[in-house]
């Protein structure tokens, strides 16, 4: 009985994560949305059904068996890992989607590359071990919830380098858009403090992107978030400091 809830509850993700419904379901199977409810509420499935609602999202029932298995995940790459994805922008790019669970028949839609140079960027994830290149072209990303790019890595310095000046160029006024700027004077204690609720919010998108994940790609919009907080004073006005009352933070050099 455990197995048949773990198949059931491993079908109803599958749904999920492939934007299906009950009613769609119910209208496929030419049985009404009642019906569909309560085969999956008793988890009474033939093969013959449970085969049919597979087909609907292009699965096999083995490719639901093996969902059970539990899977190495990956909380990070290498730092030659992480070089390579940024020393190829389309393979950049088919990591970004496929790391947000865009299809291959998303991709073609969205972007001009063609399905060869997708497939191959795919093969290449593949064999990082970042996704899975199953059957049919269909990717299965292999990160875990906790997965984050290295401190100080390649992305981080691509981001630096060709990103962040990028995003900035904006007066974040638009629905959607906000930008907070705040200036004081905190102790080490409060800055302390206000890292911690940082990192919390930080946690908090995080969780929101694995939650959305599961919905159709046309109600998920990519959102970038800028958390940052350090000591800092405007240039200009730090050029007209005595250097003995440039007071800096423990533990960090003077600015120089």
């Amino acid at each position: 009985m455990a197995q048949t809830i773990a198949i059931v509850d491993a079908l109803k993700r599958a749904l999920k994560e492939h934007g299906l419904t009950y009613q769609q379901v119910a209208e496929a199977l030419s049985l009404s949305e009642a019906s569909v409810k309560r085969l999956f509420s008793e988890r009474q499935f033939s093969l013959k059904r449970l085969d049919q609602i597979c087909g609907l999202m292009g699965l096999e029932i083995s490719d639901l068996v093996r969902r059970l298995e539990p899977e190495p995940r990956i909380d990070q790459l290498t730092p030659e890992q992480e070089k390579e994805l940024v020393s190829d922008n389309a393979l950049l790019l088919i990591a970004i989607c496929a790391l947000n669970r865009w299809t291959l028949p998303q991709i073609l839609e969205n972007y001009t590359l063609d399905e060869p140079t997708i497939i191959r960027c795919l093969a290449r994830l593949d064999r990082m071990g970042l996704v899975e290149l199953l059957p049919g072209n269909r990717i299965k990303a292999l990160i875990s919830h906790d997965f984050h790019w290295l401190r100080n890595g390649p992305i981080q310095a691509f981001f630096e380098s060709q990103v962040q000046a990028d995003f900035f160029e904006c007066r974040f006024n638009r629905p959607g858009e906000l930008r907070l700027f705040l200036n004081g004077m905190l102790s080490t204690r409060n800055n302390d403090v206000m890292q911690q609720k940082l990192r919390r919010l930080a946690l908090d998108f995080r969780h929101c992107h694995q939650e959305d994940l599961a919905l159709p790609l046309d109600q998920r919009f990519g959102m970038s978030m800028m958390l940052a907080i350090r000591p800092w004073e405007v240039a200009v006005f730090r050029q007209f400091r005595r250097p003995h009352t440039q007071k800096v933070y423990p533990g960090h050099p003077p600015a120089r």
